[in-house]
């Protein structure tokens, strides 16, 4: 990144009334991170970084483009998902000096590592790894084509057919979706009581100021005490932490506001990366702080956090990858919060050939009560509850079924040897998913190897080699569990006097 980039950011911040102490901090291009933020001195724990107003935050409730639509914005479905909000920042480029994040638009990325801009042959190499399925190229394609070209259409005075091929594109469309995904704060309504200060600005300034703050997360306090320039202060007790947005859970998704989705000026030019945070983005009535939650020296980079999560969210949202000492069972290096799904099919599957009746009621009543057809393995390689509890209810003899299915109560994860010898075979199943073994991989990632590797191929090999491991660490867990309980009396009984894992041991 240019420098006369990064200092005419930081002076369009300041412009608007944005706060940055520029003794202690600063944005410059990183080796190896991109663009982030510095320290420039030793900065105590309870500093404030920067203070960002709402009303300069840019979502569908600050851009005055849902209002200029009218009835319109509704009409073609731009207030449902992220497809409103892409269009204001589409609309908000598009006016160039005219718009008022016009200097926040100029400093955003124009390229992406993702997979949603990767080809056919790099995607093969994700092929069993939980990305493939969430990259949403299709879904975005056709929110495009079926609410945001109809909108552009209607309106050809907000949307001027000289500047439609520059600045409302497909290309352009999923550009600005990335931006979002990888970028986007969540950023609920102000629910305090409102006051005269609070009152609506004008339109080129945005919507309701009071309409950008943030419902404190349940739980969650304000940074310690502060020195220096601290967050002590007016209106310090009511800070609270801010939440970057993520799209994990669909039964959040299926309940959030697309409203709150927003992006937030300076918070996201800091980087992240695997339990190194010492940043943390807070709210108070009327703007945004960001406030340090350790001690930072002098020229250690300022990080923000994503929540640690596996390196096939962080690829798939933000085009990277994290790799540190894991955590036993498992060796080397990788991310410690890398998980593997496990669909619910295998294990009928598996299942099916061990019993003589159908199993279709038995799913029916899982998907009604559990609402999950997905099993997450984490890095410890055990068996989820939730795995074991389905295996379970699928084995039950007829007369236990029909009592589970009348008392609506799911079986106890209780692991068996019935249980163990599905989760092998779901378990070999899932680790043929992939186009390549775990020792292939390791090769591929080894010092004379990695080197010929293109980037999106070195990153998809570290995400399913990530998924492997756990498959093999559990299979490995769920085979010597098995060994243990068909195992002699006399073995059990010498596991038992070693405090080992035979059968009362783990009782």
């Amino acid at each position: 990144m240019a420098e006369h980039i990064a200092s005419d950011f930081v002076s369009w911040f300041q412009s608007h009334e944005g706060k940055l102490d520029a003794r202690k901090m600063a944005i410059a291009d990183l080796p190896g991170h991109g663009r982030g933020a510095v320290a420039l001195q030793d900065i105590p724990k309870g500093t404030v970084l920067f203070t960002i107003p709402r009303n300069l935050t840019l979502s569908t409730r600050t851009s005055s483009l849902p209002s200029l639509m009218g009835n319109g914005w509704k009409s073609h479905g731009l207030h449902e998902g992220w497809a409103g909000l892409i269009l204001c920042m589409m609309w908000e480029e598009s006016r160039g000096s005219q718009s008022r994040w016009s200097g926040y638009l100029a400093i955003l990325p124009n390229a992406f590592d993702t997979p949603m801009f990767w080809g056919e042959d790099d995607l093969q190499e994700l092929q069993g790894t939980a990305v493939v399925d969430k990259v949403g190229r299709e879904e975005a394609e056709r929110d495009y084509y079926n609410k945001v070209v109809p909108a552009i259409e209607s309106r050809p005075d907000l949307f001027p057919q000289e500047k439609r091929s520059t600045y409302f594109s497909l290309e352009r469309y999923h550009l600005m979706g990335s931006r979002i995904l990888s970028r986007s704060f969540h950023v609920e309504p102000w629910k305090g009581r409102r006051t005269e200060e609070d009152e609506p600005q004008d339109e080129d300034a945005g919507a309701d100021d009071n309409a950008m703050d943030v419902d404190p997360e349940e739980g969650s306090t304000g940074p310690g005490d502060a020195q220096g320039d601290s967050a002590q202060g007016e209106g310090s007790d009511e800070a609270e932490e801010l939440i970057i947005e993520t799209d994990d859970d669909d039964d959040d998704e299926d309940r959030e506001d697309p409203a709150d989705v927003a992006m937030v000026p300076m918070a996201d030019m800091l980087n992240a990366r695997f339990e190194c945070e010492n940043a943390k983005l807070f709210y108070e009535e009327r703007e945004l702080k960001m406030i340090s939650t350790k001690p930072i020296k002098a020229g250690e980079q300022i990080w923000n956090t994503y929540g640690d999560p596996p390196n096939s969210d962080l690829l798939r949202r933000y085009g990277h990858v994290d790799l540190v000492p894991l955590r036993p069972p498992l060796s080397g290096l990788g991310n410690p919060s890398d998980v593997v799904e496990v669909r619910g099919d295998l294990i009928v599957s598996a299942a099916s050939k061990k019993v003589k009746y159908d199993l279709q009621e038995r799913v029916d009543w899982w998907l009604e009560e559990a609402d999950d057809d997905v099993f997450v393995l984490q890095t410890d390689c055990e068996l989820p509850q939730e795995l074991v509890s389905f295996t379970r209810l699928l084995l039950l003899p007829k007369d236990e079924w029909v009592k589970t299915a009348k008392k609506s109560k799911l079986p106890k994860p209780k692991i068996d040897k019935d249980v163990l010898t599905i989760a092998v075979e779901v378990l070999e199943k899932r680790l043929k998913e992939y186009p390549t073994t775990l020792e292939e991989d390791e090769k591929l990632l080894a010092p004379g190897s990695v080197e010929q590797l293109s980037l999106n191929k070195k990153h998809a090999v570290i995400v399913r080699l990530g998924e492997k491991r756990i498959l093999r660490g559990a299979l490995k867990n769920v085979r010597g569990k098995l060994a243990a309980s068909s195992g002699p009396s006399k073995k059990r009984d010498r596991d038992e006097e070693k405090g080992g894992k035979g059968k009362k041991a783990r009782k």
